[in-house]
């Protein structure tokens, strides 16, 4: 799996850090040859909560490698469903669900 989700509940709001494994190469990198490494990077990140998209980011080859997001939500109970997605420039994709405790 290559997204990790941890969460922690606070008194206004519950915080969601985000880490996903990716290469994000932007294309201008070269590999010990010298040769182009072509780009892979992740282009599309929603979250959603419920159901329903409560964050949806366009990314790019500019990012780091394995890029971590922390992202605060208020109005969360415990049991609300959390639902991460990816989809990078090769339209490869990867998904993760968490429950806010």
């Amino acid at each position: 799996m290559s997204i990790k989700i941890r969460t922690q509940r606070f008194a206004e709001y519950t915080e969601i850090k985000l880490l996903l494994s990716h290469p994000m190469e932007n294309g201008r990198n070269r590999d010990p040859n010298g040769q182009l490494i072509p780009a892979h990077f992740i282009r599309e990140l929603t979250l959603e909560l419920n159901d329903k998209t409560v964050v949806n980011a366009n990314l790019g080859g500019s990012m780091s490698k394995d890029p971590f997001f922390t992202f605060r939500l208020k109005s969360t109970v415990t049991g609300d469903r959390l639902r991460i997605r990816w989809l990078d420039n090769h339209d490869l994709s990867d998904q993760a669900e968490h429950v806010i405790e």
